[in-house]
């Protein structure tokens, strides 16, 4: 059976990377792919905002299923466009259609979906341009710090957490006046801080049933002991040793579920992955926000910890048998470590050579983001560039292969993180 995975980074590449290993898979194709996912796939070269050229190709190729990898697809209505059309119904697609994909399309609809649903969240108020005073009103009677988020999809970079008035008032007049975001800022979501530690936990569900994959901890921050600006990520760590036992079945009792039950009493088709964004605070998980797929750089940590075949969990998915399914799961620690270009997340140079792939351990993953092939080079073409992953019996053992793989790694002005999972060593919130 014949694969196409729509998306271009370290994700995607895991993806195909798990994917190509199965032996119910022919051919899997990567839209637009990097140069790293040429490696277990094949190049499609399609507009993926394009569903009329998506779908061309799709026939053109025998495609059998479709995993979208990314969510802008998903929220523009991938899944619906494929549905819609006769000929393209026996595609198995990977991803919820549209009204699903406004659980992470809008930030104002998942808040008041887990509100609806008495499902733990910070208490939050939405605001829009005409209702721009009564912010500012709202901003000067809350607590500090406040978090500020654009509602729509602002790739990774909608969120603020102001400390003050003053730097709360700027980035709420930058977001709603100045447009900041764009389309994605036209309502802000205002809401209170919790203080506590973060855990990305992930299903694959039809909706009705599900199987509860791997947690990770994601590190967002730039700089070591998580200070400066807000990234894609720069490293996970999976499992996350505080999510015990304990605390994930309160995860299942007081999210997962009350989650799938609201999304049967909207009438919301879901059929995929639902990233859910935790937070810890007095052993008691709140939820932060929904994604519609798979975190990056979490699936770098969690899909090597997968022994089970991807395939045939997709297949259950659409067989609607998750229920009965066993997944299996390396007891192992997965660290994954992503190199960045000098200067990310602001400004940064493409183009800069890569060298010493060749050199890294047998035993690491090196998962492609921001890459490209130029003649017989590689070389940079985005912020973040390369994730390296590692197992190991510990998570000492884990970082140490991991970080020493990154070490070996090198181009002009590439810059990681070498702490990553400093915090899980103390977490005792």
């Amino acid at each position: 059976m014949n694969v196409l995975i729509i998306g271009s980074g370290a994700r995607e590449h895991a993806l195909a990377w798990k994917l190509s290993q199965s032996e119910y898979c022919d051919d899997v194709f990567v839209a637009p792919g990097n140069a790293g996912t040429m490696e277990f796939g094949t190049y499609a070269s399609v507009d993926i905002h394009n569903f009329e050229e998506v779908a061309k190709f799709a026939t053109d190729f025998n495609i059998m299923m479709l995993v979208v990898g990314q969510e802008n697809s998903l929220v523009e209505g991938m899944h619906d466009y494929f549905q819609e059309k006769e000929y393209l119904r026996h595609i198995l697609v990977i991803g919820p259609k549209k009204a699903g994909a406004m659980l992470e399309g809008s930030k104002d609809f998942c808040k008041a979906f887990l509100q609806k649903y008495n499902i733990p969240t910070a208490r939050y108020q939405t605001f829009t341009e005409d209702t721009y005073r009564d912010a500012v009103a709202y901003l000067r009677d809350h607590s500090y710090p406040v978090v500020l988020k654009a509602d729509g999809l602002a790739a990774g970079k909608g969120v603020i957490i102001s400390p003050d008035f003053e730097h709360a008032l700027d980035a709420l007049e930058n977001m709603l006046r100045n447009k900041r975001f764009g389309k994605a800022g036209s309502k802000v979501v205002i809401e209170e801080f919790l203080e506590g530690i973060e855990v990305s936990v992930f299903i694959l569900t039809d909706g009705k049933e599900y199987v509860l994959l791997p947690e990770a901890k994601d590190y967002k921050r730039i700089g070591e002991g998580d200070a400066g600006l807000n990234t894609g990520g720069m490293g996970a760590i999976s499992p996350v040793p505080f999510a015990d036992e304990v605390f994930m079945q309160k995860v299942k009792e007081r999210v997962i579920e009350p989650t799938i039950a609201g999304m049967q009493q909207e009438g919301l088709e879901y059929s995929g992955f639902l990233f859910i964004g935790l937070i810890k605070v007095n052993n008691e998980p709140y939820v932060i926000e929904y994604n519609v797929r798979l975190g990056d750089p979490e699936t770098e940590a969690i899909l090597p910890r997968i022994k089970s075949d991807l395939f045939e969990l997709f297949k259950a998915l659409h067989d609607h048998t998750l229920g009965s399914y066993k997944l299996e799961i390396d007891p192992r620690t997965a660290a994954t470590v992503f190199l960045v270009s000098g200067g990310y997340p602001e400004g940064f140079e493409k183009g800069k050579e890569i060298l010493g792939l060749d050199n890294v351990s047998s035993d690491v993953l090196v998962f492609h983001a921001g890459t490209k092939q130029v003649h017989d080079k590689l070389v940079s073409s985005g912020g973040r560039v390369i994730a390296v992953t590692a197992l190991g019996d510990t998570m000492d053992e884990a970082l140490e292969k991991a970080n020493a793989a990154a070490e070996t790694i090198t181009w002009q002005g590439r810059y990681y993180r070498r702490d990553i999972g400093f915090d899980l060593r103390q977490a005792t919130v």
